[in-house]
This record gives structure tokens, C-alpha cells and sequence, in this order.
């Protein structure tokens, strides 16, 4: 068997992806770092195959960029692995099975006690073929909607279930009249008996063609793979100008459907992602991994997370997807406790104006009701 261990001059950085990760070991960060190398390419790290030939592990076998004689003195720290391109056909299998290589079985054996993903790097030519463009972007969502050199406007539905169609709409007139720029339905709102997509899409989207042509409306299409693709060719189908996906319906299917719809708004919504990107976990991947991989796949907006609400974020996470989100022209929304108070703190935070301020209960629960709940939303926005 060749050497695993490289510096990365060592290697055609052209033909491998990188990952960096954070490992706390059993016993030394150089066996876990190999169980996990060997382990997620070739083969069973402790069981040679017969049939592995000198050219299957050159082309085939992943490589850590560390050096052997410091990890071997090491229990814990960060190591970066190279992944061979050549393992995944990126086109097809795309996020999904990326992420089966960087997090498949070996990174939880008995050898590995903690592994944090933390960052993944593909070469620059390859990601610039990879990566799909939003439909909008913030340059497109400012010029579609006329705001310019402020906060975007953003309202969430509610309640959350429970309406009729017919109910939906004058909480979305009440809404449009508030002086939102973007509405999303909450992602507990998928294809439900009582207010199902064949009815709500076109009545909702038919009457914001007519009346509110600058609003992205983005209707909830969260459910199994194949239901996802096809209620999103719907609502393009039937006037809908977005979609809001939950990350619960597969981190690939956002790749998906900006492939079949590219002119279609999409939503990111990161509702339970803590379940795999707290870092109190002890395997976990870290947030703004998965705003690189939202901005491989094209998304519009994505719920980034929230400063002075009521969320479990730490401010320095939220910083660094800010940046790669920016970076891929995504409108990060902020959102979960966001209210008029909040606003101009925010702005003052981020020292920018490229966000959505997503508001959910304090519009609707404004004594006056929704529209004056919006329109006190503006003004903290004009303020």
C-alpha cells in the first residue's frame, strides 16, 4: 500500500476535494485520521482487500494532508483529508453522495470519540462548473422588488396550519398591504387535507400576479423526493414565483430543483438542522459548510439564523455563513424572534443592508392587526 500521508504539494490538488475537519481520537489523531482516509474510499481500514491493486489506491484512495509523525502525537485537532474526484460522478450524484464520502460510516467507529466537519473545498474550476446560480440573487431580489439600501421586508404565515385557501389569502392581502417584500409559508405547511397545493397555489399566486407583482410568495413543498420535484413544476406551472423547502426533505433536492426550474425563488429553511450542526454535538457539521453546499445548489434565500431572538446561535457562527452566503449571492433571512426593535441593531451588527428581516408572531400579533404590524416593520426598516 503507497503513502497516505502527503503535504498537499504533493498531490494534483486539480483532481481531489478537501475537508477539514476536527477529530478527537481514541487513541492517536494518525489512526483515526487513517481509519477514516481508508475507510471512506478504498476500503475496510483494518482488512486489506486482495483485489486492491498499487493503481486502485493512487487513483482511488484518499489522502491526509498531515503530517504522520505529528498526528501520531496527537490525540485531538484539526486534519484535512483529500478526496479523490474521481470517486464521485459530481453531476449525478452531486450533494448527497459528497456528503456520504465526508460523513459515512467510518467517522463514527470506536476509533473517532468527536468529528466536526468543518470546511469543504473544491478546486475552483471544478466548483465554478458545480455550482448553479439563484434565479434572483440580491442584486435580482433588489431590481425585482424595488428596494434599495435597506433590510428586505419578509413575512412568515400564521398560524402556522389550520387555514382554509380562502383564509390564507386575506392573511396575505393583510400582508401585502403591511408592505412585505417576500412572504413564506411556514414549513409545518406542506400539502395538508385543509389547505392543499392544487387550491392554494394558483388562488394565491393569481392574485398577487394582479395585485402584487414585486412580492416573492414562496409556498412550502417539504415531502419525499419525488413529490418535492413535482410540486415545485406545479406552482411554476400555475403562476408561483417560489418555494420553500425545509433541509428535512434531503440536502440534495435544492440542487434538484434548480435544475428543473431556474427561474424559480428558492427557500432554504433550516428548521431542526441543530440535530447535525450543534457543536455540542460530538459529530456534527459545521453551519457554514451547509450555506456552501445551499450555495452550490442555487438557492435565493436561506433562514441563516438570528441575532437577539430567540434561537441557540452563537453570533460568530452566524458571521462566518453571513460570509460564504454573501459570497454566493444567497439573501440570508433572519428570522425567529425578529421584530421592529431589532432592526436597526442588526444593521448596526452586520455593518450591511443585504438582509431579509423574516417576521412571523410580531406581525401578526400586533394589536391593530397584520397590516399595521407590517407597517411598523417598515418604518424600523426606513428608520
Amino acid at each position: 500500500m503507497g503513502n497516505i500521508f502527503r503535504n498537499i504539494t504533493e498531490i494534483d490538488s486539480d483532481k481531489y476535494f478537501i475537508v477539514k475537519y476536527f477529530l478527537e481520537a481514541k487513541n492517536t489523531l494518525k489512526n483515526a485520521a487513517w481509519n477514516l482516509a481508508v475507510g471512506q474510499s478504498i476500503g475496510n481500514p483494518n482488512d486489506r482487500s486482495v483485489w486492491e491493486t498499487d493503481a486502485i489506491f493512487e487513483n482511488h484512495s484518499c489522502i491526509i494532508l498531515d503530517s504522520e509523525t505529528l498526528l501520531e502525537s496527537r490525540t485531538k485537532g484539526e486534519v484535512k483529508i483529500a478526496f479523490p474526484i474521481a470517486n464521485i460522478n459530481l453531476e449525478e450524484d452531486g450533494i448527497s453522495q459528497i456528503l456520504c464520502h465526508i460523513a459515512g460510516g467510518q467517522v463514527d467507529i470506536l476509533e473517532v470519540k468527536q468529528c466536526h466537519i468543518l470546511d469543504i473545498t473544491l478546486p475552483s474550476h471544478i466548483e465554478a462548473k458545480f455550482r448553479l446560480i439563484p434565479a434572483f440573487g440580491l442584486d435580482g431580489f433588489r431590481k425585482f422588488s424595488g428596494v434599495q439600501n435597506k433590510p428586505f421586508f419578509g413575512g412568515i404565515i400564521k398560524p402556522k396550519v389550520g387555514m382554509s385557501p380562502d383564509v390564507l389569502l386575506e392573511v396575505v392581502k393583510e400582508m401585502v398591504a403591511g408592505g412585505v417584500n417576500f412572504i413564506k409559508e411556514d414549513e409545518l405547511l406542506g400539502n395538508p387535507s385543509h389547505c392543499p397545493l392544487d387550491i392554494r397555489v394558483p388562488l394565491i399566486s393569481n392574485w398577487l400576479n394582479k395585485n402584487a407583482p414585486n412580492v416573492i410568495y414562496c409556498f412550502c413543498i417539504n415531502g419525499d423526493s419525488p413529490y418535492v420535484l413535482e410540486r415545485a413544476r406545479f406552482v411554476v406551472e400555475n403562476g408561483g414565483r417560489g418555494v420553500h423547502i425545509n433541509v428535512w426533505s434531503g440536502l440534495g433536492i435544492y440542487r434538484a430543483i434548480r435544475k428543473q426550474n431556474p427561474h424559480l425563488w428558492i427557500h432554504f429553511q433550516k428548521s431542526g438542522d441543530r440535530f447535525f450542526t450543534d457543536p455540542r454535538n460530538p459529530y456534527y457539521i459545521h453551519w457554514p459548510v451547509i450555506c456552501k453546499i445551499a450555495g452550490w445548489s442555487g438557492v435565493d434565500s436561506i433562514h441563516a439564523g438570528m441575532i437577539g431572538g430567540y434561537m441557540n446561535q452563537d453570533e460568530k457562527e452566524l458571521f462566518q455563513a453571513l460570509k460564504v452566503l454573501w459570497n454566493y449571492d444567497i439573501v440570508p433571512a433572519l428570522s425567529c424572534g425578529m421584530h421592529a426593535g431589532l432592526i436597526q441593531d442588526i444593521n448596526n451588527k452586520l455593518q450591511s443592508k443585504d438582509w431579509l428581516a423574516n417576521v412571523g408572531g410580531a406581525l401578526h400579533s400586533h394589536p391593530l392587526g397584520t397590516r399595521v404590524g407590517g407597517q411598523a416593520i417598515v418604518e424600523a426598516i426606513n428608520r
